[in-house]
């Protein structure tokens, strides 16, 4: 029996990156999937590698109608949703405080808060009542830049410690019925968060970093020396939405690879 067996499970921000390998591993383990993506290019790709065996649907997060326009299509097509699994966000390209541009900081704030927080409290607000006649799950996305600082610049970490914060009250919220946890990655291996408009890098990406600067870097801080994938993560991301999950909400699984777990006066044996 696979984990996923019997589950409707819908991705937002699953087009490419951390969500799109979350998207594979649901499928792997059984899930009837849905899609939410922003980008039409990427929509179009996945509609071509999947065809009619998941519904991929385009919207943008940030904005009600386009995801009470995806829900109807989920309604439509499965007639439930067992787990709302949000993988959606924006970088900010590690900027400092001091190096922001004042006249910046309205406008980057609203992009990546629009993305990171607004998006996943719609989607919460949209899709609770489905969720709740499931008894189903909600799974958010945040980062070790919630827990130690140097994780992103200053919008970016503000972002995650919010989506931190937001589990732990959507959990008291909408308990018993529906259980709603996070995952915590830190480094990935081909991450696809892309920067902010608001700063002229929204054509780039983490993964444009070169692979051998990264990884050196990942080596210098982790007690784990294997860069994970997207779909290393799967699995956390695939118990926590599952009804196997009978145990956790309200908390957020750090999937830091020794991250945080750092020595101060020597290095690691």
């Amino acid at each position: 029996m696979q984990l996923l067996d019997n589950h409707v499970v819908l991705v937002t921000g699953g087009g490419s990156g951390l969500g799109l390998g979350v998207a594979r591993h649901c499928l792997a383990e059984g899930a009837r999937v849905a899609i939410f993506e922003v980008s039409e290019s990427k929509v179009r790709q996945l509609q071509e590698a999947f065809g009619p065996d998941v519904l991929v649907m385009q919207g943008d997060v940030t904005r009600a109608a386009d995801l009470q326009a995806c829900r109807a299509a989920i309604v439509e097509r499965f007639g439930r949703l067992d787990a709302l699994i949000g993988a959606q966000g924006i970088f900010d390209g590690n900027l400092p405080l001091r190096e922001t541009p004042l006249e910046r900081v309205d406008s980057l704030f609203d992009e990546i808060f629009h993305v990171n927080v607004k998006g996943y409290i719609l989607s919460a607000h949209i899709f609770a009542d489905l969720l709740e006649a499931s008894q189903g799950a909600i799974v958010l996305t945040t980062s070790t830049a919630a827990y130690a600082a140097d994780g992103g610049g200053m919008v970016y970490t503000a972002t995650k410690g919010a989506v931190r914060s937001l589990v732990g009250q959507l959990a008291f919220e909408l308990a018993p019925h529906v259980r709603v946890n996070a995952v915590a990655p830190a480094g990935i291996a081909g991450s696809q968060l892309r920067g902010p408009r608001a700063l002229g890098l929204e054509e780039q990406k983490q993964s444009d970093i070169p692979k051998d600067a990264f990884l050196s870097m990942f080596k210098s801080l982790s007690l784990l020396q294997e860069l994970p994938t997207p779909e290393d993560h799967g699995p956390l991301y695939a118990f926590l939405a599952s009804r196997h999950n009978k145990i956790m909400t309200g908390q957020t699984v750090v999937a830091d690879q020794g991250l945080l777990n750092r020595a101060v006066l020597k290095a690691p044996h």
